[in-house]
Formats: structure tokens, C-alpha cells, sequence
């Protein structure tokens, strides 16, 4: 399934797309040392959230899905030099609305998880 969405994004920020189909897809992000928060290299919460993002985007899959809302947690700290693996699966649909259930895991080990609602709109949202 080729890709339909977010073409332009910086996968060094937001992770690389490597596995996709239709409501599902995969997003790895290396962490690095320009995403540390404090000298103990913890990585700033919002890289992971943008992987996330990106992977829920990708599941739907569309040029026109924008984020309407997210719920989530971070369940464990991610540190420099983690890969970071972002699971996401459509799971409701109702008209312009999909809810995207979004996991992270370093390793094993879930990091992250969380819903996002989006929409899929009739055209791209700064077409006014």
C-alpha cells in the first residue's frame, strides 16, 4: 500500500513508515541526542507523541486526515539511543471519523499508548 499522507514529514524527527496496510501501520523513530530533555538523556515526550501522531496518520492513510483529539500516557521513559517502534490500528470508523489506537514499545517494553481522533475532511484543512 503506498503512502497517501504526510509526505513531507522529517522522518529524523517523527520516525520512518515501515510497514503499512489498509487501517494499520508502523512507525520507528531513533532516538538522538537533539531530542534529549536534560543531560541524563531523556527524550522529550513530544518526539514520541509526534511518532505516534505520524503512525495514526499513516493507518488512516488519507492527503486530507487531520488529528481532532488525542488521549494518552506515557507508561515508561524513553532515552537517547532508544528505537522506538509505534503500533497503530483503526479501531471505530464512523463517517469522516476514525478512532486510531496507537502503542509504542522500546524493545519489549510499552512506553506509550494512546487514542487519537481523527477526521478525514473533503479537502485539505488550509484549503479555505
Amino acid at each position: 500500500m503506498s503512502l497517501q499522507t504526510h509526505l513531507q514529514i522529517d522522518t529524523t524527527l517523527c520516525g520512518r513508515l515501515t510497514h503499512s496496510k489498509e487501517g494499520y501501520a508502523e512507525v520507528v523513530l531513533h532516538t538522538t541526542r537533539q531530542m534529549t530533555a536534560d543531560e541524563k538523556g531523556l527524550v522529550h515526550g513530544g518526539f514520541v507523541f509526534g511518532a505516534a501522531d505520524y503512525a495514526a496518520m499513516c493507518a488512516v492513510n488519507d492527503p486530507n486526515v487531520v488529528l481532532g483529539a488525542a488521549s494518552l500516557k506515557f507508561i515508561a521513559p524513553v532515552k537517547v539511543g532508544d528505537v522506538v517502534v509505534c503500533r497503530a490500528k483503526i479501531v471505530a470508523e464512523k463517517g469522516k471519523k476514525k478512532e486510531v489506537l496507537v502503542e509504542a514499545f522500546v524493545d519489549s517494553k510499552m512506553v506509550f499508548e494512546g487514542n487519537f481522533t481523527t477526521f478525514v475532511l473533503q479537502k485539505h484543512v488550509l484549503d479555505v
